[in-house]
């Protein structure tokens, strides 16, 4: 793949102190088309700034937008690593089919990563728990008001360099389970990553953190009853020394980190179910003292506590709200293998270089 490269004039200081998640952006970024009839073209890398399109652009009016998130880690001897890209192309490329949208190779856009991963290599920090969070996105830019797909799209990469995604760091949160609304049903696009499953998810958000709680437990869209995911997270329970979570039907998020974990926990020996567990087994779980542990998982906080579960004005407590032993032992086997202080024997880290 062709890359022109645009130099910046007037490169960025880069920020000092407590990164926070998503507040910095790096000096470049990666941007490609697609045109019908002309397919991929016109890769580049250039300055980090507003774009400028048109306002009947069909992503404003009817939604065709998708997106990944990675990160990219600097090890202690300097290199640089990503983990396991080829996951997050697959899931764009089944995210863009959904949603009707032009998909990329896998190594194309993995090529594209590495790419601006280059570009922003000075920018990725070194403190404990930073790394350079990577954002591939693609939208519709075709002017036309009209519900179908679009015949002209961008893809992009912009990265950022973080800390911690949540303020708790891993300690455990309190997560309110909702059961007015939900976060998506069969058939539809739970399973992608689009921007309207999250913008639906934040009624039940705001909810929950009036009522003191900081993440959202969600519920299956046809029988409220069955835990499908946690915020934007994957979630899993040690029930009776067995690891439970819920399928990935269509419904749930096939996340990169949930099947990392699952591969090092049937390596650890557990028995691992995936099947639907409903928010009566789960409180009663947590009452008769079954529910061992409960976390959730995802690239940007990597492994969340839970340390308590509020239901219908029932409240149960998780590993005496302390982070359980198991989850921490996960968290430092999964950022060991990230950060490359422990080595990787699932073949999941690519060096840059």
């Amino acid at each position: 793949m062709e890359v022109q490269f645009v130099e910046s004039k007037n490169l960025k200081e880069k920020p000092t102190g407590a990164l926070g998640f998503g507040k910095y952006y790096t000096d470049y970024m990666f941007v490609m088309d697609w045109d019908a009839g002309q397919e991929w073209h016109d890769a580049r890398v250039v300055p980090y700034g507003p774009l400028e399109f048109d306002p009947a652009s069909m992503v404003l009016h009817y939604a065709q937008e998708t997106f990944e998130g990675m990160k990219a880690y600097r090890t202690k001897d300097g290199k640089v690593q990503l983990f396991r890209p080829e996951m997050n192309a697959k899931r764009f490329a089944n995210s863009n089919k959904r949603l009707s949208m032009p998909t990329l190779p896998v190594d194309m856009f993995v090529e594209a990563v590495k790419t601006i991963v280059k570009y922003s290599e000075d920018w990725i920090p070194t403190g404990e728990g930073e790394s350079l969070y990577i954002r591939p996105f693609m939208f519709a830019t075709e002017a036309a008001i009209g519900v179908h797909a679009a015949s002209h799209y961008k893809f992009m990469i912009i990265c950022s360099p973080v800390g911690a995604y949540y303020a708790e760091g891993v300690n455990p949160v309190k997560i309110y389970v909702e059961d007015e609304y939900v976060r998506a049903t069969k058939g539809g696009t739970g399973f992608t990553k689009c921007g309207g499953n999250y913008a639906g998810s934040l009624a039940a958000q705001v909810k929950a953190e009036e009522l003191g709680y900081s993440q959202v437990l969600w519920l299956d869209g046809v029988h409220r009853k069955y835990i499908e995911e946690v915020g934007s997270m994957n979630v899993m329970f040690e029930i009776d020394n067995k690891i439970v979570t819920a399928p990935c039907e269509g419904t749930v998020l096939p996340g990169v980190t949930r099947d990392s974990i699952l591969h090092i926990l049937k390596d650890w020996g557990y028995e691992i179910e995936e099947r639907h567990l409903s928010v009566d087994e789960l409180m009663e779980a947590g009452h008769n003292g079954k529910l061992q542990e409960a976390w959730g998982t995802g690239t940007a906080a990597v492994i969340s506590p839970i340390g308590e579960l509020y239901y219908k004005g029932d409240k149960v407590t998780v590993s005496d709200f302390k982070t359980g032993e198991l989850t921490q032992k996960l968290y430092d086997t999964l950022t060991g293998i990230q950060w490359g202080t422990i080595a990787d024997p699932y073949g999941w880290t690519v060096v840059v270089d």
